[in-house]
């Protein structure tokens, strides 16, 4: 198969979607992998690299999309490149279309096959192409928010873990799944005191055991969550429905009765947010304040730590893009029901139910 490897054209967007070693390991099974010039530069892989591993380099964008059978991205394709995507193409990529009407249309006119990497799943029902990036951007959540509660970055002067004599910052984290364990032990290791907000006794269970009564776990009904964001001063958001739009489980007036110089960080952001005076921001314009309350909401938070990010994400997405390009979609999907589940638009439709349910469009199951 023909593989192709664009540059990344998000703002910011440093990650590319072949590591050096995962282009040598599909050469090494017999494909042609065409790799942007300079697609690498961001996570420290020079174009040198790439042609060591064996992969053709190629000037422009519009190259790689015409050559490829198969595209292997990071981030879901931008409104330049809708109509560089062929007829057939297979995308496999960061998608999250819930929230991206205008590029699910763009998938369906094209009859692109879009296999979106945070909907593929494992037998027990994991999200392996989504773990890496959600533990990045769990720790950044925490590492970003100590630095906007700093008082020369409109934050209220406020050191996470305090000193002796001295109150800890208040932390709450809304979902206590990857990001929010993540985030939770970047705010307890720096000394916080943090609160998890879930709905899943079972996960509310397992976070008492591994933080050893480190942190206070609540249901995360509208009291609690109401109660708990008053008085806190990082708010991370961290809800996770697969697939499908955040539900905005912190109010505008929630939100607004925080106190001035609070730091609200909403990690899924790139699914709508959870939080819901949220809206997408950039790493060149990153936050935003709303009555003194400052606002990051970047949906490519790892993209700003694009080695340790690039590096993470082949290492699971390389098993798949193997399975594909050997196989074609087609026959993947038939030999694995979880890769099946990655299947987002197929010959025109939508063939994930969540992403055709929250854009009302028609769902058709695939094999129909």
């Amino acid at each position: 198969m023909i593989i192709g490897v664009p540059k990344e054209i998000k703002i910011s967007e440093n990650r590319v979607g072949l590591t050096e070693a995962g282009v040598q390991q599909l050469v090494a099974d017999g494909h042609d992998v065409y790799v942007q010039r300079d697609a690498g530069l961001g996570s420290g892989i020079s174009n040198e690299l790439y042609e060591e591993a064996g992969a053709k380099l190629l000037d422009s964008i519009g190259e790689i999309y015409q050559k490829a059978e198969m595209i292997i991205k990071v981030k879901e394709p931008l409104p330049a490149e809708y109509d560089l995507l062929k007829e057939g193409q297979i995308l496999f990529t960061y998608l999250h279309l819930a929230a991206e009407p205008a590029l699910t249309k763009a998938l369906c006119d094209k009859k692109v096959k879009a296999i979106a990497y945070e909907t593929i799943e494992a037998k027990n029902g994991s999200l392996p192409l989504l773990v890496p990036m959600s533990e990045v951007a769990g720790r950044m959540a925490t590492q970003i928010g100590a630095f906007y509660l700093q008082k020369d970055k409109g934050g209220k002067g406020i050191l996470l873990g305090g000193v002796t004599g001295t109150k800890r910052a208040k932390v709450t984290i809304i979902g206590g799944g990857v990001v929010g364990i993540n985030a939770a032990k970047m705010a307890v290791g720096l000394g916080a005191d943090v609160t998890i907000l879930e709905v899943n006794h079972s996960r509310m269970e397992y976070l008492d055991d591994i933080f050893d009564g480190r942190v206070t776990t609540l249901y995360s009904s509208m009291v609690n969550i109401e109660s708990c964001v008053a008085e806190t001063d990082l708010l991370i958001g961290a809800v996770l429905l697969p697939g499908k739009k955040a539900p905005h489980l912190v109010t505008e007036e929630m939100v607004r009765g925080m106190q001035k110089g609070s730091v609200v960080v909403d990690v899924a952001v790139d699914q709508g947010g959870c939080i819901a005076t949220c809206k997408p921001t950039n790493h060149e314009q990153p936050t935003f304040e709303l009555d003194g309350v400052i606002h990051y909401c970047v949906p490519n938070m790892p993209g700003v730590v694009s080695r340790t990010s690039t590096y993470a994400l082949t290492n699971v997405t390389l098993p798949f893009a193997r399975r594909i390009a050997s196989l074609g979609v087609e026959e993947a999907i038939a030999n694995d029901e979880n890769l099946l589940k990655g299947l987002n638009v197929y010959d025109g439709y939508v063939r994930y139910e969540p992403v055709a349910t929250d854009l009302n469009l028609e769902y058709r199951p695939y094999g129909q």
